[in-house]
């Protein structure tokens, strides 16, 4: 979809820098230019823009993007990406299920071994398949909700294709909410009447300019901003470099609200406050007190534009039926900072202009949807949400959110919806009494749980028992939680398809793998900027595609061909690949007609490479509905900020109710439950050098932080001192879900009882069996798999504790970077 905004015409000057990629040899299987060739093209991706050298259809070389004045390291990877021993390379299925097909022994299924076939057998498989889930049962036997982050590009959405082609055929069971986001992306609607974690934020010069106060609470942008959703600016970085210049100078009083000293806080120079793991609602619920007892917050604020605060404050006093007062002596020992700091701390917000950024991690835990809501409720108290430089954001350590939007029309995408007059080949709509909709975390349960009904957002779900899943551009093996238990849910499944150019977990564990080309072997247009809209770029194919790999285009566009005369025509609307992206562009040229200039065709925009957008302005978030809360009412129920939601309070939900509240964990470290026999809290946070689990293959970029060939396991020197552990040994991470092979890493920046594995790192069992040794490691073998409540139903991958010991004896080498192994047909 094409979004129009205020337009202002920009010129930029090109200044030039660049690095050198090692060489990496093409395989012998790759397709190769005859004729000698060297030239310079320009591509994207959700780690940055670049300019890179073709040599005789060989990548050679990168640099980044001229206007990219801060660039990632991740593009170092994209050369190892294209010629990694992990490539798809051919259409396989696992070798006993070609012979048995849904029959077949699915124990075996993640034993990694595959039969080469022809792309014609490939897709007449999963054609057959698909044919087979939609006459024997019905469109509650197909899951396709797996979809996740996707390859760059906007014509090339592997997740659009899917859906539309599988739309062609009948109906399925698909998901709500997402994996980063599902507890904080459900509560704050009902609270701020939109999602807010997705949603522009303040933008940085105004933050430079007028806050005083700057709390990143659990909010790690150093590191986090090096990707985005499209291909990304990295404009975020000069206002992170000027605040650090503004700390420096002590203009801005910066904090990090952590466990660990983060990235961002030893990048700015700044304090660090620490508070225990999963402790931050006695913390936020002491800070409130405080400000009540003390008469510092903002009454006339709370009248005007919030309903609900009278129903909060018995809770806070102790006067509802937990008769516990939310003093900062009762918060202290659970949060493991003092009364009189706590104390400090709420005057300190109170006295100045405060703006609150919270990251993602906070809501990915059991009950993640209460400090997300307490911390709109601290803003509220504080009454500076919609003034300049104060408030609460959600999102700016994504994608670049607080530079200001070029307010231009973008690129709009592949449809993944069918067609006004299109029909499906089966129509069938029976359900069989299950749910078509399923939380998206809770993917693993709806298979070992089937026709149980669980409580979501105010309604009842009953788990569907598919029987077949389908995969494509999505690790899934990477994004969900208790990976043993998954193992279990995976053997009720009759067929797996998985789509993707590289072997992850999600290709071992799969029937039928078919091989995509990487964003880098096909042509694409991306928008510059997911949230400042800086320009579009165009994604030229660097190489033809590899091996066998074909685009998620042309895969689609062939298995749909088996639906019937003319059926691929449809899927593709009677285009090519160039067709579309001539469509894209003129489209989104056409919407900024009268703005401003852009190249009259699609050829001219195609050799240019890029066009820059005009620069945008400047941005304060909630302050329409400030200056006039009538006009421009939140989308909550009463159009005010929501303290108390009557609406939740309705649902009669035990762990989340009418008002914020803290409720214990399942697990907690510090103290909490289950701590004394696993006293480790596990941080499973976004990695610093991949993009969840891409770029994990790329061989290079691994061993910049790979331990011994394994993921990087994060811990204080005292607690590794203890166990005998020493920088670099290898040590062996459990808790009663499963066990990881990491290599240890020694730090002062993690406190003890910390530790960290960055998720994304490719799971690696030593075999197929339930409870094998995890070889690589990662977080998601451990994790714990839970809904974060009856509201969201999220994940809670953050509410993990696990034990350490130095691992002895011969160490089994890591196996989830080499492909398949190939075998005869049975």
């Amino acid at each position: 979809m094409l979004h129009s905004r205020r337009q202002f015409l920009k010129n930029m000057s090109i200044m030039a820098s660049a690095f050198a990629m090692p060489n990496f040899l093409v395989p012998r299987e790759a397709k190769a230019n005859s004729t000698p060739t060297s030239e310079w093209k320009i591509t994207g991706c959700q780690w940055g823009a670049v300019r890179a050298k073709v040599e005789n259809g060989r990548l050679t070389e990168i640099k980044p993007f001229e206007y990219d004045k801060h660039p990632s390291e991740m593009i170092n990877g994209i050369t190892d990406l294209l010629y990694s021993e992990a490539r798809v390379r051919y259409p396989m299925v696992r070798v006993d299920w070609l012979k048995n097909r849904q029959n077949s022994n699915r124990t075996q299924r993640g034993d990694n071994r595959f039969v080469r076939v022809s792309w014609k057998e490939a897709l007449d498989l999963f054609y057959e398949e698909l044919e087979r889930i939609q006459k024997d049962y019905g469109p509650w036997a197909l899951h396709t909700a797996n979809v996740g982050w996707r390859s760059s590009g906007q014509f090339h959405s592997c997740g659009n294709h899917m859906i539309r082609a599988i739309a062609m055929h009948g109906s399925s069971v698909s998901a709500v909410g997402d994996y980063s986001t599902g507890a904080g992306q459900t509560i704050l609607p009902y609270v701020l009447g939109s999602t807010e974690v997705y949603s522009q934020g303040t933008s940085w010069e105004i933050i430079l300019k007028e806050t005083e106060n700057l709390i990143f609470w659990a909010s790690d942008p150093v590191k986090n901003l090096q990707v985005g959703w499209n291909c990304e600016t990295h404009e975020a970085y000069g206002y992170l470099e000027q605040l650090k210049q503004k700390v420096a100078e002590k203009k801005i009083n910066v904090i990090s609200i952590d466990p660990v000293k983060s990235k961002t806080q030893n990048f700015l120079g700044c304090e660090q406050l620490y508070v225990n793991p999963q402790a931050d609602m006695p913390f936020m619920l002491a800070i409130a007190h405080t400000l009540y007892k003390e008469n510092l917050y903002d009454k006339a604020f709370l009248d005007v534009y919030t309903l609900g605060f009278e129903k909060f404050v018995p809770y806070l006093l102790g006067e509802t039926e937990d008769k516990i007062e939310k003093t900062p002596e009762w918060a202290a020992p659970i949060c493991g900072i003092s009364a009189d700091k706590i104390r400090e701390f709420a005057r300190m917000l109170a006295g100045k202009r405060t703006q609150l950024i919270f990251g993602w991690a906070i809501q990915r835990q059991q009950h993640g949807e209460q400090p997300y809501w307490m911390g709109a409720v601290l803003a509220a108290m504080l009454g500076q949400i919609g003034l300049p430089g104060g408030g609460i954001s959600y999102a700016h350590h994504y994608s670049s959110i607080g530079v200001s939007s070029s307010g231009a029309a973008t690129p709009g995408s592949f449809p993944s919806n069918l067609d006004e007059d299109q029909k499906p080949k089966y129509g069938n709509k029976n359900y069989n009494g299950y749910s078509e909709v399923i939380p998206v975390a809770r993917a693993t349960d709806s298979l070992l749980h089937a026709g149980e009904t669980i409580d979501y957002n105010g309604k009842k779900i009953v788990y569907a028992p598919y029987k077949m899943a389908i995969f494509t551009g999505c690790n899934q093996w990477s994004r969900q939680s208790d990976l043993n238990k998954m193992k279990k849910a995976f053997q009720q499944l009759e067929t797996v398809v998985t789509i993707n150019y590289s072997w992850t977990a999600t290709c071992r564990f799969a029937d039928i793998v078919l091989p995509a080309c990487t964003p880098f072997e096909r042509n694409d247009i991306d928008t510059y900027g997911s949230y400042s809209n800086r320009g579009i770029i165009a994604m030229q194919k660097l190489v033809e595609p590899m091996y066998e790999s074909r685009s998620d285009f042309e895969i689609f566009k062939d298995l749909c061909s088996r639906y019937g005369e003319g059926k691929a025509e449809e899927y593709c609307q009677n285009l090519d690949e160039k067709g579309w992206l001539n469509r894209l562009y003129t489209e989104c040229r056409r919407a900024n007609r009268g703005k401003f200039e852009m190249p009259k065709t699609f050829d001219e925009f195609w050799q240019a490479g890029f066009v820059l957008f005009p620069e945008g302005k400047a941005w304060v978030r909630h302050q329409d509905f400030r200056e006039d809360p009538e006009l421009h009412a939140l989308g909550t129920p009463s159009g005010f900020i929501e303290i108390y939601s009557t609406k939740i309070a309705k649902y009669g939900y035990d762990d989340c109710k009418g008002h914020p509240m803290w409720f214990e964990k399942a697990e907690r470290s510090h103290g909490g439950p289950k701590s004394d026999q696993y006293p480790f809290w596990l941080q499973s946070c976004h990695p610093d050098k991949r993009l969840h689990s891409q770029l994990c293959e790329s061989k290079s970029l691994r061993e910049t932080y790979s331990v011994q060939g394994r993921e990087p396991f994060y811990m204080n020197p005292q607690d590794a001192e203890k166990l005998g552990i020493k920088d670099g040994d290898l040590v062996r991470v459990f808790n009663e879900r499963g066990q990881v092979l990491v290599g240890a890493v020694l730090s002062d920046n993690f406190p003890t009882g910390v530790v960290r594995l960055q998720e994304g790192a490719w799971y690696s069992p030593v075999d197929e069996t339930i409870g094998a040794l995890d070889t690589y490691g990662s977080p998601n073998t451990l994790t714990l798999d839970i809904g974060s409540s009856k509201l969201s139903q999220a994940t809670c991958v953050s509410t993990c504790l696990v034990n350490v010991e130095k691992w002895q004896g011969e160490a089994p080498a890591p196996n989830s970077f080499s492909g398949a192994i190939e075998v005869e047909r049975l």
